[in-house]
């Protein structure tokens, strides 16, 4: 099981490496300076006499993440927020895990496309393409699945075990974009006759959602 995950690095390093969303460095090294006031597309560098191992350094995936949450999952990120190194590097890495009956609600990611390699368990996966054609899977450990950049896609754990995956990105910060949350936890709201008549459904019932998707106090 290592040798097939660590071919899959190698194979998601060379193919999405070779052309990741992200725009190409023009130096060996780019360590993200996370406290720089000056914003700009990514990261300003700091001096590179100054970078060191833990730049490029990261230990949060080893272990599963806690999955006691409205929707049984957490995704825990390896992007350039978490390494520094990762800054103009275009690649990035996250764990997802997911409770029995947990999901990975249907969401997107305006940067990247992402491949997810199954540890543990079996998901329903899939994503929807701009036809609305519903492209799905059911996948198990060992097994790889691709999301296409943009598109919405999801992953369900139908079983009565944990599951787990590894997922790569062809950028240091690939963005994420929850399709319930956007529409119905928005800061400043999404005005109810927007929801009422895209849903076909009353305020009682906008309202109802929103109650249950708001943040836990």
């Amino acid at each position: 099981m290592a040798a097939v995950f660590a071919l899959f690095l190698v194979a998601f390093a060379t193919v999405l490496g070779s052309s990741a969303a992200d725009p190409d460095m023009l130096q060996d090294i780019c360590v993200a300076d996370l406290t720089a006031a000056v914003k700009v597309n990514g990261f300003v560098c700091k001096d590179a006499a100054n970078a060191t191992a833990e730049d490029f350094f990261f230990t949060g995936l080893a272990k599963p993440g806690l999955t006691n949450n409205t929707f049984g999952s957490l995704v825990t990120l390896a992007n350039v927020e978490k390494i520094p190194g990762l800054n103009t590097l275009g690649i990035s890495l996250a764990r997802i895990d997911y409770a029995p009956g947990g999901i990975n609600p249907p969401h997107t990611h305006p940067r990247a496309t992402e491949i997810v390699y199954v540890l543990d368990g079996v998901l329903d996966v899939g994503f929807i393409t701009t036809a609305n054609k519903l492209i799905s899977k059911t996948i198990k450990q060992g097994e790889v699945f691709v999301f296409p950049k943009g598109l919405v896609h999801f992953q369900n754990n139908n079983g009565k075990s944990p599951a787990s995956v590894i997922s790569a990105f062809n950028s240091q910060l690939q963005g994420t974009q929850n399709i319930a949350l956007t529409l119905f936890a928005a800061t400043p709201e999404v005005p109810d006759d927007v929801l009422t008549k895209t849903f076909k459904v009353g305020t009682k019932e906008v309202n109802k959602i929103k109650s249950k998707l708001a943040p836990k106090a």
